[in-house]
């Protein structure tokens, strides 16, 4: 299937962000041959036990040429953070049939999530003061609002990316509505505290966030 979905943000001082997003529907096959892979990323790629794996490996490298790059303009730096070589932010996110990058003139992080009710059960693991707002009895919308709280927490470690930053103990992501496109969050970490503007939205059933550092 082609691009799935492109979204332009808006955002101050003339900066540009760009998200693409992909819904996978090739085989591994029909993507392989439509990609350029460097050699590392080939070793990588043949590494992968699960197909589903890798073919969303595959899409992101579709999503970059859509946005002008190859495998060749991207390389990771020693913590596993991708960047680009012109310089521009990236981040990467797959979660089943879905796909997605961000492409940004300032420092930016994404997720995208399936909605499912297995993140009822790993809840504990990156929620705290969240559950003040939650409503556990509104099965269907805890589990969006789970996905969207994961997904936030996410974007925000993608961002900074550094050794020891807990889901639970680090970050909190503030009270908010499912249909809020808007979220805000902080990270208080080594005692200091930066803020996050994120933005969300659910694509047929996964839930979308990306982040920028509003400080």
């Amino acid at each position: 299937m082609p691009l799935y979905k492109t979204i332009n943000v808006k955002r101050p001082e003339g900066k540009t962000t760009t998200v693409l997003v992909w819904e996978i529907t090739e085989s591994f096959d029909e993507l392989r041959s439509e990609v350029v892979l460097n050699m590392k990323n080939r070793t990588r790629l043949e590494g992968m036990k699960s197909e589903l794996h890798q073919r969303g490996f595959l899409s992101v490298r579709k999503l970059m040429q859509e946005a002008g790059y190859n495998d060749l303009d991207l390389f990771y730096d020693e913590f596993g953070k991708p960047h680009l070589k012109d310089d521009k932010y990236i981040s990467i996110t797959h979660s089943h049939h879905f796909s997605a990058i961000i492409i940004s003139d300032e420092s930016v992080g994404i997720d995208i999530e399936l909605q499912r009710e297995k993140i009822i059960r790993i809840a504990d693991k990156f929620v705290d003061t969240e559950f003040k707002y939650l409503d556990k009895k509104n099965e269907q919308e805890y589990i969006k609002k789970l996905t969207v709280i994961w997904g936030a927490k996410e974007a925000i470690f993608k961002i900074r990316n550094e050794k020891g930053i807990s889901f639970n103990d680090h970050i909190r992501v503030k009270s908010f509505r499912l249909q809020d496109k808007k979220v805000a969050a902080t990270l208080h970490f080594e005692g200091k505290l930066h803020s996050f503007e994120l933005y969300q939205e659910e694509i047929k059933g996964f839930g979308l966030v990306y982040a920028f550092q509003a400080d």
